[in-house]
């Protein structure tokens, strides 16, 4: 059986900056990175892709052409975590052991989580930038008019900030091509905000306004239905809402059943369902019930797992109270880097400093963007350096150009390199 010092399953985002810094700290180590992606993609460009204003192919780049030097790639998938006996199980049957572990391979997307979506995706107007950017970028362009649904599911997603992004840029878009006056936007969510952080709440309800868009709040989507076009929603939160629906006859909106309403579409952009991987949800290392069931079961502070101190989670995977960003991760890097090497060197965690920070960059325009930074209890946690020079809670220009052009530089240059 090979054994390596650190083990750390997944080569996104979370495995490659954590095994850079911690390269940083120690050359010597002994780091093997699990992942049998043969590309990784700067996922956070997807929402520019899927409004024509960013390439597709740049945000690809080949896995081990970014695998630290000294870190050893196992391009397999693992199928078991067995963390009494400091084992994982890989599908080819291979057994690797391990001194400590960083579990990080992210978010998987649930096509069956939606009756129809499995079918219905990728044609017909019915498109996603988590799966297919380029496709939704074509469904803009074809577009003539009518009802264009734009949807959040009911489970947690990676950058709870894209199923709106691509909304606004679409309303733009349309407004330059002469059809937004013949099309109706909507905005469905399962949630009772478009976003639920001041002040940033206020700035993005007011551009909801000022486009015009439909806001239906606790509608669940729980079925497409690709012949007849329409998306069917099941009301969320009963308590809450009073379990009223109010049929739109303007959007020729009808209610079935008493809490499922039904919406015809022209197009449809949807976040998928998400969820941790199979191996991770069936395995020790998770919440085996409650609200964070599934998801791996970590320290909120220290990333260190709270049962088996040599495991660390962090990233999409991990059972944090805070949005699934790149922001957070590069926050949450340093923290168990920090606590790792306590470890290795005998002494105990005491890194407690992760308070649940990540970043919504909100793109608002072709040439407009809100900086939403937050945290644990959605806090406000906006960079003190940049506040001093621009207001990141209104839409400016620097922070459109920081999103198509600084974030990606600092992405692939700095942060995979364990320097930012």
């Amino acid at each position: 059986m090979d054994t390596h010092q650190i083990i750390i399953i997944g080569g996104g985002t979370a495995g490659i900056t954590v095994a850079s810094r911690l390269l940083l700290k120690d050359k010597n180590l002994d780091i093997a990175i699990i992942d049998p992606a043969k590309d990784h993609f700067y996922q956070p460009a997807w929402t520019l892709v899927g409004a024509g204003t960013f390439d597709y192919e740049k945000t690809r780049r080949s896995m081990k052409s970014l695998i630290p030097n000294g870190v050893k790639l196992i391009a397999e998938e693992v199928t078991e975590m067995n963390p009494h006996a400091n084992e994982i199980t890989l599908k080819n049957g291979n057994k690797l052991s391990y001194q400590y572990l960083v579990v990080c391979p992210g978010i998987q997307i649930d096509l069956d989580g939606i009756e129809g979506l499995r079918d219905a995706i990728g044609k017909d107007g019915v498109c996603s930038n988590y799966i297919d950017s380029n496709y939704t970028w074509e469904v803009l362009q074809n577009f003539k008019g009518g009802n264009a649904v734009f949807t959040q599911p009911t489970t947690p997603i990676k950058c709870g900030g894209a199923p709106q992004k691509i909304m606004y840029l679409a309303d733009e878009y349309w407004r330059k091509q002469g059809v937004r006056d013949k099309t109706d936007i909507i905005f469905a969510t399962p949630g009772s905000v478009v976003f639920g952080v001041e002040p940033f709440k206020q700035t993005i309800n007011n551009v909801i306004a000022r486009k015009n868009i439909h806001t239906k709040f606790f509608y669940g989507i729980t079925k497409i239905d690709a012949t007849k076009k329409e998306v069917h929603f099941k009301m969320v939160n009963p308590d809450e809402n009073g379990c009223v629906i109010n049929e739109d006859e303007k959007l020729r909106e009808r209610v079935e059943g008493g809490l499922t309403a039904v919406l015809p579409y022209d197009m449809l952009h949807l976040a998928p369902p998400q969820s941790a991987p199979d191996f991770v949800k069936k395995s020790k290392l998770a919440y085996a019930e409650g609200p964070n069931k599934g998801w791996v079961n970590v320290n909120i502070n220290s990333l260190q797992h709270n049962v088996y101190k040599n495991v660390f989670g962090l990233g999409d995977v991990a059972a944090l109270p805070t949005a699934k960003t790149g922001a957070a991760v590069r926050k949450q890097a340093s923290v168990v880097v920090e606590n790792l090497m306590s470890l290795i060197k005998g002494k105990e965690v005491k890194d407690n400093s992760y308070t649940g920070y990540s970043s919504c960059p909100l793109v608002t325009g072709y040439s407009k963007m809100v900086l939403a930074e937050f945290g644990y209890d959605n806090v406000r946690m906006s960079d003190p350096l940049i506040s001093k020079f621009v207001d990141t809670s209104k839409e400016k220009y620097s922070m459109w150009l920081l999103k198509k052009y600084g974030l990606p530089y600092m992405y692939w240059n700095k942060m995979l390199k364990g320097k930012a």
